[in-house]
């Protein structure tokens, strides 16, 4: 009886380890992606349209949603792309997303 006791808790805590670590892995993707959809938005903004509404700004982003979705996936339709840009304007300063990112962790 003593070592079905044991056997079970060793189940219990295995798994109570599993999920912890599942989620510790979910939330480490989760900024990781943040911080990419803000440095792509950035980028954007300060090498293609600096920093300014310019009319070739969208056939731009129309070229750079078609290339990005073709080899990663629809995160990066061209609606999303212009989230991160806007993203990445609203918070232009890199610390203020970081820690925000802090507290929502």
């Amino acid at each position: 009886m003593l070592q079905n006791q044991n056997h079970q808790q060793l189940i219990t805590d295995l798994k109570e380890l599993v999920d912890k670590t599942k989620y510790q892995v979910a939330a480490q993707v989760n900024s990781a992606m943040v911080v990419l959809y803000w440095k792509i938005g950035q980028r954007i903004n300060e090498d293609i349209l600096g920093n300014k509404r310019a009319e070739y700004g969208k056939e731009i982003i129309f070229q750079i949603s078609q290339q990005l979705t073709l080899e990663f996936g629809n995160s990066f339709s061209e609606k999303n792309i212009r989230k991160m840009i806007q993203f990445a304007s609203v918070f232009d300063d890199f610390e203020i997303v970081t820690s925000a990112m802090r507290q929502l962790s």
